[in-house]
């Protein structure tokens, strides 16, 4: 976490509380990083006023843009920032998610915070199409901002995928678990692994009556354990801080960040797009959508934007 000198901090135009800035502040403290208050705005009334000329559409939105600048200065002169440099930028776009890729690419942001929607009668989170297309395209983390406290000696829990010999899933698992340990000094947590594994899948099971399911089961669970101690070991973490179970990983690291209370999730998303982003994104989208706590999403090294010209 220290390697994060620029954060870009996304402001929510319908609230007050700003949940991104404040966890923005509270980073940035610790690294002594800068962080940029953005907000991406758009009124289609505006653009639908055809009586009016280019200049005169441009003037309206300026004055927009200018009233949201003015209204984000005072917000933020109201959070406690100390030192901390804070620069303000507002941008008119009709795809929130395109300006905030962009200006991580143009402008070398290490991090992007966002905030997420609490619905208030089924007192679960909402994520926007915004969220799912930054968690996918953006080329740097990105930290989604629950309403979960960072308390002192609480824990970090690290998603992984140990079982698997394919190089890309293994440099995440390296690339993972470093964040965790480096952001674990940074806010005094303790960092636990977590792997799940698929258990026995059913047509084999039915079609071949010979096969052993409880066998494959432990061989499956004993080659995982295996991975997880050597992974572990690489990196000084206990055994007591591993935990493989078997499972769907939305299932089992959702259960497991409750049991621990944990302040934070960090995971890995491939990032690809259309259809070979079903399962990364299905894993994905369930597992942070019944997270109580935020999530750090990591890309692969040498991952290339979609939105990159």
């Amino acid at each position: 976490m220290e390697k994060y000198h620029q954060i870009l901090a996304i402001i929510d135009p319908t609230t007050e509380d700003q949940k991104a800035l404040k966890r923005a502040i509270e980073l940035a403290k610790q690294t002594k990083a800068s962080i940029t208050a953005f907000l991406s705005i758009y009124d289609f009334s505006y653009e639908m006023t055809t009586m009016l000329s280019s200049d005169e559409r441009e003037a309206m939105r300026q004055s927009l843009i200018n009233d949201r600048l003015q209204w984000l200065n005072e917000l933020i002169k109201t959070i406690p920032h100390e030192d901390t440099p804070i620069e303000i930028k507002v941008i008119w776009h009709n795809r929130p998610f395109e300006p905030i890729i962009e200006e991580v690419i143009n402008n070398g942001f290490d991090i992007v915070i966002k905030g997420t929607h609490q619905h208030d009668k089924l007192k679960s989170v909402i994520f926007t199409p915004t969220d799912w297309h930054i968690l996918r395209k953006c080329p740097c983390p990105v930290l989604l901002v629950k309403e979960h406290l960072w308390p002192m000696n609480g824990n970090i829990v690290a998603a992984l995928n140990v079982g698997s010999d394919e190089t890309e899933h293994q440099s995440l698992n390296f690339k993972i678990t470093e964040e965790a340990i480096n952001l674990s000094k940074l806010v005094k947590a303790n960092v636990h692994l977590v792997n799940s594994f698929p258990g026995t899948p059913v047509n084999i099971a039915i079609e071949i009556p010979e096969f052993n399911a409880s066998e494959y089961n432990e061989s499956m669970l004993n080659h995982h354990i295996d991975a997880m101690n050597e992974h572990a070991n690489k990196f000084g973490i206990s055994k007591e801080h591993t935990h493989v179970e078997e499972g769907l990983p939305e299932d089992i690291i959702v259960r497991l960040a409750d049991e621990l209370d944990a302040e934070l999730v960090i995971l890995g998303t491939i990032g690809r797009t259309g259809i070979s982003a079903a399962l990364i994104g299905n894993t994905a989208e369930h597992l942070i959508d019944n997270l109580n706590c935020d999530v750090l999403a990591l890309k692969p090294d040498g991952y290339i934007s979609p939105l990159a010209k």
